[in-house]
């Protein structure tokens, strides 16, 4: 009988081992999260390369409880319009990003939730007495990113005299109202909060406290996948209960003095 060359034999071994998995794949597979990194105090990369902010601990807790420590959690960069696809492609397991449940969005997407209730608000400068309402806006400069729905609920609905600045981002309209060139910036009032407890801009700016609109965020899912919405939903609601969840609000919103609403109920097909 021929005997086989020992590289062969090796070569073998390794083609074996490489098809079963050894059983060991599972056991390291992380998950891979999708956030924003551009909201202080939601979701935010800093120059570090760590992550900070509600969505980050939130999504955190979650993993852990689905089993995952903290080193097998990647987080991947969302943006508003392409969370859905971002699911749809399996891109990411999960996506925790200020992302409001609505119909037109649960047409392709399951949630679990919601987790948090955040409105619309204004922000403006710490000095500034004569905004204090929605209504004060007429004849005065919003800023808000192009194509947010915020600015215009303000133009149709309460202040039609506004001028609206459309800006990339948030961070763009925050130098905006700093620098005088406008005089309020409107979205969710948790984004708002965190930029006003983000470290460096202390005194410097204050939510007008309105609540201009209802916005439940919720964990986005692939359509269908029942099994992981539910997993989700009971972590969220054990966050609730082991006093997690209102720590991580105070952590990262408590600077800003921000008066949040109560964790809501947990739904179970959401």
């Amino acid at each position: 009988m021929k005997v086989p060359q020992v590289g062969a034999v090796s070569a073998v071994i390794a083609l074996v081992l490489t098809t079963s998995g050894c059983g060991g794949d599972e056991e390291t597979k992380g998950i891979s999260i999708g956030i924003k990194f551009d909201q202080p105090g939601i979701g935010f990369r800093e120059a570090d390369g760590s992550f900070t902010g509600f969505d980050v601990d939130v999504a955190t807790y979650v993993a852990k409880r689905l089993g995952y420590s903290a080193d097998r959690v990647e987080f991947k960069q969302v943006y508003s319009n392409d969370r859905e696809l971002l699911l749809q492609y399996n891109e990411v397991d999960f996506v925790a990003a200020s992302y409001s449940i609505n119909n037109k969005r649960k047409e392709k997407v399951d949630f679990a939730g919601p987790y948090f209730v955040a409105h619309q608000d204004l922000l403006v400068r710490a000095t500034d007495t004569s905004i204090t309402k929605a209504e004060d806006l007429n004849s005065k400069r919003l800023c808000s990113v192009t194509g947010s729905t915020s600015a215009e609920n303000i133009r149709t609905n309460l202040a039609p005299k506004a001028s609206i600045l459309e800006l990339p981002g948030y961070s763009e309209c925050l130098v905006a109202l700093q620098e005088n060139q406008a005089d309020a910036m409107t979205t969710d009032n948790a984004i708002l909060a965190g930029y006003v407890a983000r470290k460096g801009n202390e005194g410097k700016f204050k939510l007008a406290g309105q609540s201009l609109s209802n916005e439940n965020y919720g964990i986005g899912v692939k359509k269908g996948d029942k099994e992981l919405q539910g997993k989700i939903n009971d972590a969220l609601r054990k966050m609730v209960e082991d006093g997690s969840w209102d720590r991580a609000v105070k952590k990262n919103f408590g600077p800003a003095n921000f008066k949040y609403d109560p964790a809501p109920q947990v739904t179970a097909g959401s």
